[in-house]
């Protein structure tokens, strides 16, 4: 039953209300209860109606009149003003008692829970008889109900029933039914913990067929008191142990936890993370799943080593069609990856990317590849051991799979043959044997670069230098082109001539039923071309596509293919040799010539571009003068392109290694880092990880974890003060951010002499922000202070404003005031977090996300004096809480100018990008230039732009 005011029904006077006790029937009576109940909650002085609702409606037998009644004896004013008991109270006690002996059980249970909110002993020491005998009543919702009842006058007043334990430790070894059990045992637990363990003792090894409330109450109880009945330790986890073959998922999801806070013994760790593996296998909540994946993730990260045994049983989860789940557990088994297990996994990982292969769901399992194939391509990267298979299976699956997942497997396969040179001779080879089925521009560049850069050998030059004529088709590029064209246009008018012959005798032209004539669709000629240039060779379709970054690549391939073949000792030293070379020379800028024309021709949509062009013109004139300035060149194509990818990979190791190092040394203890002894302590002085993880819990639900810091922060630093200290009503709050709430709790004061009646404090939200419940409309007495909770829902990333105003009635009957709040902005700094990304997601969210929004920097003298411009950067990395993902020898050096990437992501999923780009070119000039934003939706592009803006106005006037 719920109680609320209703605001749109003026309150009635007491005459109106003393008539409809007295003379309505049960529906009006019920009703006027209620205006009573509420007026009495809000302040309003009820006490003249007691005898009337004891003499009028208390006789009733009206079910929900009796469920009213019990409200109203727990709100109404049973004291009087010299502080002793009225008189009327031993009506009420004796209507309780009759309702206690009542023959309906609902109206006994209804009674007993009554009898929880009250806390008045010359009450309830009249009930304690009838209390107790309903402990033995036939209806176990009576029996359920007297347990509560007698737990709560235990804790408040337990001189009326000092024997509570023994009685209901002698009804919980006599009860069958489970629920009153359960009950209970969670008294025994609350209230005399050391009787509760008695009857522990005495029945543990019937837990595992205890009903699965009461394992949830074991559990309860093991975790409550195994701090203080550390001799019983063994008993307690030998119970847990049985619980984790529980039937029920709640059961064994508490007591794995338990477990982990009872003992830090390998195998009992071992236990809970099997169960744990066993939940997120078999539950068919993906958000249960998440959950379970993020304790077991604690798990791995307090103990080390121990659960490396069991990542083949974490692979299992991978069934789950989810992608979120499947991407959390496949965080978890790179964790636990070790060097003796790290075979099975890359095995298992290749049978699920098979898998994919199959699939006839193409977009789930593209996604899904990709994941796949980023998981295996750091796992080879830290086992340098699997690296040989994980190639050979990316080479021979490379053209079944996506662009963006082709695009990643050949990133690797990059990187692979930089890091072991053994492999570099089977990479070629792979490559050359598949690259006729390569269609898309990203991979097609990848190989190139693989096979411009690794193809040392005269037989290997051949051989790329043989695909890649193949590839690209008949010469010159034009034209073929051209001829092409011209036997299509002939053989169409050929077609259209032999059309028009064989039709003369017959009928003339063809009208449609709409008397229309039929006409041929454009839209037929152009996927007429789309099927010829499926059909030609791969590099040629993508020039055709005016894909010239990619005639650049391959321009650059073929300039080294023909500096090293020129540079070896063989070729050099015989006329075969300097012939075959002169050979390549020539049909590899006959090649670069054809790309120029084709971009300049009318076969293309898109015109070359000019980098592009002058890119490729660079590589001809290195052709032309490579017997001047062989080495200058081969410096410039071959020993400084290696060397810089060299630079970069080993960049990316290091940074990687740097990382891990610092997340190990954060976890790390000290040799003469303090031990505290918990039993030595006082309360809350000691944090140990092993303790178990309802507390915390506890902590974090309520808001009150972290207190070391909130001691630090006091909490008048959130205080918003919502209205001036001259208005009549006094309001501020205190602002406390969670991670998906926001929870304000408002003083009001009333700063007048009379009473301000109704009032009530409106909220509004601006962005997607949604207030989760009205806060009620109350009186507030003169001179005195009231306070109010409310909580407001936050769904996404973006700067929010909360406003609202305060409403009261005056002293007349028709007096409206209306006060407006200063507005509370949320800062969206209190949702971002820093993230990190691969170079190829970034430019795929990049060119996705349609949201950009662009902020012009620029600073004073003064500001950019002391200032350089990777200084400026952390200034706007700080400012902004995102992290850098150029690395640091790409920012090292001193050139004037700096450009890197940054990348953030919310607590709700939500992406941001920022590309920033500046430039000082002296030292004592400003900083200059911009910082581009993009991201999916508008407001985090536009919140972020303004913290941007705000720290570029902080450092110009500090």
């Amino acid at each position: 039953m719920l109680l609320h005011p209703n605001l749109d029904v003026e309150t009635p006077n007491l005459q109106t209300l003393r008539r409809n006790l007295e003379r309505g029937t049960d529906e009006i009576k019920a009703e006027a209860l209620q205006q009573v109940i509420t007026g009495t909650l809000q302040g309003e002085n009820y006490e003249q109606l007691l005898m009337h609702i004891i003499r009028f409606v208390m006789p009733t037998r009206n079910k929900s009149l009796k469920k009213l009644l019990l409200f109203y004896w727990e709100v109404c004013p049973k004291y009087a003003a010299d502080g002793t008991l009225k008189h009327e109270t031993i009506l009420i006690c004796n209507a309780l008692m009759n309702d206690l002996q009542h023959p309906n059980e609902f109206i006994r249970g209804a009674t007993l829970r009554a009898l929880t909110k009250m806390r008045e002993a010359e009450i309830l020491e009249p009930l304690i008889g009838p209390v107790r005998d309903c402990l033995e009543h036939r209806h176990a919702y009576v029996r359920k109900n007297a347990v509560v009842a007698i737990s709560s006058i235990y804790r408040s007043q337990p001189q009326l029933i000092p024997d509570a334990p023994e009685l209901i430790h002698a009804f919980l070894s006599a009860e069958a039914d489970m629920t009153c059990r359960r009950n209970a045992l969670n008294m025994l637990t609350l209230n005399a913990p050391a009787v509760a363990v008695q009857w522990l003792q005495e029945n543990a090894q019937l837990a595992a067929s205890f009903d699965e409330l009461l394992q949830l109450a074991v559990i309860e109880l093991i975790r409550r008191s195994a701090q203080g009945f550390a001799a019983q330790k063994g008993l307690f986890v030998r119970c847990i142990f049985e619980l984790l073959n529980a039937p029920a998922s709640s059961v064994k999801y508490e007591a794995a936890t338990t477990l982990v806070g009872l003992t830090a013994n390998p195998a009992a760790i071992k236990a809970a993370a099997s169960c744990y593996i066993t939940l997120a296998s078999k539950e068919s909540d993906n958000n249960i799943k998440i959950i379970v994946l993020g304790r077991l993730d604690q798990l791995r990260t307090r103990h080390e080593g121990i659960l490396d045994d069991l990542v083949m049983d974490l692979l299992r989860v991978l069934a789950t069609p989810d992608l979120d789940v499947r991407r959390k557990a496949l965080g978890i088994v790179m964790k636990l990856t070790t060097r003796r297990n790290v075979n099975d996994v890359v095995s298992m990982l290749k049978k699920e990317l098979n898998k994919t292969v199959d699939s006839s769901d193409y977009d789930k399992s593209s996604e899904y590849r990709l994941l796949l194939i980023q998981t295996i391509h750091t796992c080879a990267g830290q086992f340098p051991e699997v690296a040989a298979d994980v190639v050979d299976l990316f080479l021979s699956s490379i053209a079944e799979f996506g662009s963006s997942s082709a695009s990643d497997a050949i990133v690797f396969v990059r990187e692979v043959a930089e890091k072991f040179p053994a492999l570099r001779t089977s990479i070629v080879t792979h490559l050359v044997s598949s690259f006729l089925e390569f269609k898309t521009g990203r991979v097609i560049r990848g190989a190139l670069w693989i096979l411009g850069e690794y193809a040392e050998s005269a037989a290997e030059i051949r051989d790329v230098w043989t695909k890649l004529r193949e590839a690209i088709g008949e010469l010159p590029l034009l034209a073929a082109e051209q001829r092409e064209a011209l036997e299509g246009a002939s053989g169409l008018a050929e077609d259209a001539a032999s059309q028009a012959t064989s039709s003369a005798p017959s009928a003339s032209r063809r009208v449609l039923a709409d008397g229309t004539y039929a006409t041929e669709s454009s839209l037929t000629a152009n996927a007429q071309n789309a099927i010829k240039l499926e059909t030609k060779p791969p590099l040629r379709a993508v020039l055709l596509h005016s894909d010239f970054f990619t005639g650049t690549v391959l321009a650059s391939t073929l300039a080294k293919l023909v500096l090293r073949f020129g540079a070896l000792a063989d070729v050099a030293a015989s006329e075969e040799g300097k012939s075959r070379l002169n050979a390549l020379r020539a049909e590899a800028v006959l090649i670069m010539a054809g790309i120029i024309r084709i971009g300049q021709s009318n076969f293309v949509t898109t015109p070359i571009d000019e980098d592009s062009y002058d890119r490729v013109l660079a590589c001809i004139r290195a052709l032309e003068h490579m017997d001047e300035d062989s080495e200058v060149l081969t410096d410039a194509f071959i020993s400084d392109t290696q060397s810089a990818f060299t630079r970069l990979v080993k960049g990316e190791a290091a940074r990687a290694d740097a990382e891990a190092k610092k997340t190990k040394s954060e976890r790390a203890v000290q040799v003469d880092d303090a031990i505290g002894f918990r039993l030595l302590a006082k309360k809350g002085g000691v944090s140990s990880e092993d303790n178990d993880d309802l507390d915390r819990d506890a902590e974090v639900a309520a808001g009150t974890a972290d207190s070391g810091s909130r001691l630090a922060v006091s909490k008048l630093d959130s205080v918003v003060q919502l209205t001036g200290f001259s208005d009549a009503v006094y309001a501020e709050a205190y602002v406390e951010v969670n991670q998906y709430d926001i929870l304000l709790d408002i003083m009001i004061v009333n700063q007048t002499n009379t009473m301000l009646r109704n009032l009530s404090v409106e909220f509004s939200t601006l962005g997607d922000l949604k207030l989760v419940e009205k806060p009620t409309s109350y009186n507030v007495a003169a001179f005195s202070f009231s306070s109010v909770k409310a909580s407001i829902k936050v769904s996404s990333t973006e700067t929010g404003v909360i406003f609202g105003t305060i409403v009261y009635d005056g002293p007349g009957t028709s007096d409206n005031h209306c006060i407006v709040l200063n507005d509370i902005h949320v800062d969206i700094m209190e949702y971002i977090r820093p993230a990190r990304c691969d170079e190829s997601q970034f430019h795929a969210m990049w060119t996705e996300f349609e949201w950009e929004n662009k902020v012009n920097m620029a600073t004073t003298r003064e500001a950019a004096e002391n200032l350089d411009l990777r200084a400026y950067l952390r200034h706007i990395m700080k400012a902004t809480n995102m992290a850098c993902l150029t690395p640091d020898n790409a920012l090292a050096g001193d050139c004037g100018f700096l450009s890197a990437n940054l990348y953030a992501r919310s607590i709700f999923g939500e992406d941001a990008l920022a590309n920033i780009s500046i430039e000082k070119p002296t030292d004592d000039s400003p900083i200059t230039g911009h910082i581009r934003i993009r991201a999916k939706t508008q407001g985090i592009a536009l919140s972020l732009g303004d913290k941007i803006s705000a720290a570029k106005v902080s450092l110009s006037t500090e």
